[in-house]
């Protein structure tokens, strides 16, 4: 009799890699929205997710006529992409999810400003004006929607033996952490800064190794240059922008803030510029596009404008190019500021802005 030989398995899976996140439109005097005709959008402010930017699109009075009893709420592609942007969503009324047990995500969608019929996707009949003003969701003429959105940004195949059987099973990488606790014990620091009247220890090699500037100032010719009794001083920082910018070059992510985010997120934008920060940098740009508006837009451009934010200061031209935020900014000061301290800057706009409307027309 032959001896029996185990079988050997293997197994495999195909992940998804996705971003996710959420945006919450407030419709502020409901009563007067309901003016709009049958087919004709209010549109919210530019918002970012997953690398791709978006607006939920509403209708007070359907988006064609066989909705015109009801709200259609829609997510918008408001981008140009050379490629299909595939996303999952829910739309939902803030708050509410837990009241909303039928709420199902839809199914994955091919988003392409290219092409008009699939730039946007949504929910035509997404609730008869009539329940809304009988519900609890409209109070005080308002009410508040919210958009989850799951962008799916590239497919992967990966060793699944852990799930047939494998007797190793590696647990991600915690080096963030680690070095988290190693900046907030002060083990074997060597290095003391001076910023905003408050001192700061940190290791002289973990700061060189991820700034060249906090490199050259550590270990090459700016060594020594801004110090004294061995303690650098740093001008022009408040506190608590430095503490934030030492939690980043020791655990690569923000600390929870302990300040308005978007004003924290301008003073970091101009600290990771000036140390080479370039991943910091970039995020405090992606989460500044969430803050631009009519009263805001004008000086997140000057400070794109001022620290080479490429996307950032595009976020904010699209925003500008709407003739009613252009309009509600034209109606402060901001603008006649901006026209004082960076004419260039007001130049470019109004080139940009001017060929959009020719291309418009």
């Amino acid at each position: 009799m032959s001896p029996t030989t185990a079988a050997a398995g293997s197994a495999s899976a195909i992940v998804a890699n996705t971003s996710r996140g959420y945006h919450h439109l407030k419709i502020d005097g409901y009563s007067h929205t309901k003016a709009t005709p049958t087919g004709e959008a209010l549109f919210s402010c530019q918002f970012a997710i997953g690398g791709h930017r978006w607006r939920i699109c509403y209708y007070p009075n359907g988006n064609v006529l066989e909705a015109a009893d009801y709200i259609s709420i829609f997510l918008v592609l408001d981008e140009i992409v050379v490629r299909n942007v595939k996303a999952q969503f829910q739309i939902c009324f803030a708050g509410q999810v837990e009241k909303q047990p039928s709420l199902a995500w839809k199914t994955v969608r091919a988003f392409n400003k290219q092409s008009s019929s699939s730039s946007s996707w949504g929910y035509p009949k997404f609730i008869r004006r009539e329940d809304l003003e009988k519900s609890e969701y409209l109070k005080h003429d308002s009410f508040t929607i919210r958009c989850d959105i799951i962008v799916v940004d590239k497919y992967r195949a990966e060793d699944a033996s852990s799930a047939a059987g494998a007797f190793v099973s590696v647990p991600p990488s915690n080096l963030h952490s680690h070095l988290g606790d190693l900046l907030k014990n002060e083990k074997g620091t060597d290095v003391v800064f001076e910023v905003g009247g408050e001192t700061f220890t940190a290791h002289r090699c973990v700061l060189a190794a991820r700034s060249p500037v906090f490199n050259a100032e550590l270990f090459g010719s700016m060594m020594e240059s801004d110090t004294t009794n061995g303690v650098i001083h740093i001008d022009d920082m408040a506190a608590q922008v430095f503490k934030a910018l030492l939690h980043f070059v020791y655990t690569d992510s923000l600390p929870e803030m302990e300040e308005r985010e978007d004003t924290m997120c301008q003073h970091l934008l101009v600290a990771a510029d000036r140390y080479n920060l370039e991943r910091l940098k970039l995020i405090c740009e992606d989460r500044l596009c969430r803050y631009i508006g009519i009263g805001t837009v004008m000086d997140i451009l000057a400070l794109a404008d001022q620290h080479r934010c490429k996307g950032l200061k595009k976020a904010c031209f699209d925003f500008l190019r709407s003739p009613a935020n252009l309009s509600a900014v034209l109606a402060g000061d901001g603008f006649e500021h901006l026209s004082r301290s960076c004419p260039s800057l007001v130049n470019e706009l109004i080139g940009i802005i001017g060929a959009s409307h020719n291309h418009a027309l």
